[in-house]
């Protein structure tokens, strides 16, 4: 027999062989949605420092208002979105006690960035799910395999390692299919989860930034009324 891809392919069962593409299948996947992933927390990086220069500066002022008025990118990534966000809550209940405005800008800031984290999390299940099956399914086949060779000697007759080499060697590339697919999405996913963990710190810091700078201005507002 010819120990090569091609030539384990030939004498692969249907069995082994449906393993391999359902793995194949498995691997297309996570190369899917790792890139496009990939694409989009680059891009939502680069809007969201685009953001930061341009308002930072009114931020920092407490010109809330002129923040929120301010033109922007259209897209001003999930940074951009959050702030938005609180400056659209400041803005509704800026009639509203101290303690109502706060809280109401809390509560806002608080829901977009759930909702961008849980955007930043869309198609990972996915990758986790075939980090965690692969080695599974590769195992499968390789059991099967190995059950198959089993029969094939006890059907021949025929008994020694030589009898069944052939058949052991087709189920075990079953296996290493498996951790050829499921090492990289391991790696990426943890690559990916570290990445929405950290923008979920800054979300929060950002959040933070906000609320403290919404509590001067509201302090300073009432100093002047009184």
């Amino acid at each position: 027999m010819n120990f090569t891809l091609a030539g384990l392919w030939a004498h692969m069962g249907l069995f082994a062989k449906g393993i391999v593409i359902v793995m194949a299948l498995m691997s297309m996947v996570s190369l899917v949605v790792l890139v496009e992933r990939v694409l989009l927390f680059r891009a939502a990086m680069r809007q969201s420092r685009r953001f930061a220069a341009q308002l930072g500066p009114l931020l920092a002022r407490g010109d809330l208002d002129a923040a929120l008025d301010a033109k922007t990118d259209k897209d001003v990534g999930y940074l951009g979105r959050t702030i938005r966000a609180g400056l659209l809550a400041y803005r509704t209940a800026s009639d509203d006690t101290r303690d109502e405005v706060m809280e109401a800008v809390a509560r806002s800031l608080e829901r977009q960035a759930q909702r961008e984290v849980q955007g930043f999390k869309r198609g990972l299940g996915q990758l986790a799910t075939v980090a965690s099956t692969a080695p599974f399914v590769g195992l499968l086949g390789t059991t099967m395999g190995i059950v198959s060779a089993f029969q094939e000697m006890g059907a021949t007759g025929a008994g020694g390692i030589g009898t069944i080499s052939t058949g052991i060697s087709e189920a075990l590339v079953t296996t290493a299919f498996g951790l050829l697919v499921a090492i990289p999405a391991v790696m990426g996913y943890n690559s990916l989860q570290g990445w929405v963990d950290a923008r979920a710190v800054d979300l929060a810091e950002s959040s933070n930034e906000l609320l403290d700078a919404v509590a001067r201005v509201l302090k300073r507002s009432r100093s002047v009324a009184a």
